[in-house]
């Protein structure tokens, strides 16, 4: 029987997505018999949750199960500065941590596996899952980029300390070890995160080898958080993470 996958989406201020984002699930080959939605809803300052609901009805129409939850937890950007301001990375990520672990808790029932989607994702081959789940990895990510061919989007996937990112990799095998993954896209056989596998949201494995030194965060920080730390996390468990950097996503320009 094909694996079942669950495809999990955190979202906040993503009304622009939505339309690219249906466009996308729809566009995919898979069985969507064999496929779950999870998606859940934080601190939008615009109408993404009821953009979202009347959607409901017609995925589970459509799809195998699918739910939509709703937790704040209260965490606003100054609108004036950038998501990537180095001051508020940390807060950020710990906020975008507990999301992911919120809706995994509550998404998560028999599926095979977990595919990581996140909505600003706007394009990406119909048979994203078929070749994610073939490469026979249990974490694997492929290459986020905003223009084909162009530079790595996805800077938290990296290898050697933060110093090889995926575009250094592209043109050679199509499968290569990370020390770390991102969260754009990613796909994690399930029960590594039913044993315990989480998006940690505070600085994770600081005698780990495989963190950054000195951290691009401050040299207070000792350790990796959210898409990092989990990647950190796999590796104390005895797994190992996986890069496809000639299989191209394709993730809005900021």
């Amino acid at each position: 029987m094909t694996d079942s996958v669950l495809i999990l989406t955190p979202m906040k201020n993503a009304v622009p997505h939505l339309p690219g984002y249906w466009a996308g699930l729809a566009r995919l080959d898979y069985p969507a018999d064999r496929i779950s939605l999870g998606i859940l809803e934080s601190d939008s300052t615009d109408d993404t949750a009821t953009a979202v609901r009347p959607r409901l009805d017609a995925l589970r129409r459509h799809y195998a199960a699918v739910d939509f939850w709703q937790k704040h937890f209260d965490f606003h950007m100054p609108s004036h500065l950038p998501r990537w301001d180095s001051a508020f990375q940390l807060p950020r990520r710990k906020v975008l941590a507990k999301s992911r672990n919120h809706l995994l808790f509550r998404s998560l029932r028999d599926q095979d596996w977990v595919l990581w989607l996140d909505v600003d994702v706007v394009d990406y081959t119909p048979d994203l899952l078929q070749r994610l789940i073939g490469a026979g990895r249990e974490i694997v990510h492929p290459h986020c980029v905003t223009e084909p061919g162009g530079p790595s989007f996805d800077r938290n996937a990296w290898r050697e300390q933060g110093k090889v990112h995926m575009d250094q990799l592209r043109g050679g095998p199509d499968l290569v070890r990370l020390d770390s993954v991102g969260g754009t896209v990613l796909l994690i056989r399930a029960d590594i995160h039913r044993d315990g596998l989480v998006f940690p949201c505070f600085p994770y494995g600081g005698g780990n080898r495989l963190i950054r030194r000195p951290h691009p965060l401050g040299p207070a920080v000792r350790g990796e958080i959210e898409t990092e730390g989990l990647a950190i996390m796999a590796s104390e468990m005895g797994h190992q993470c996986w890069g496809m950097p000639n299989l191209e996503v394709r993730h809005a320009k900021d």
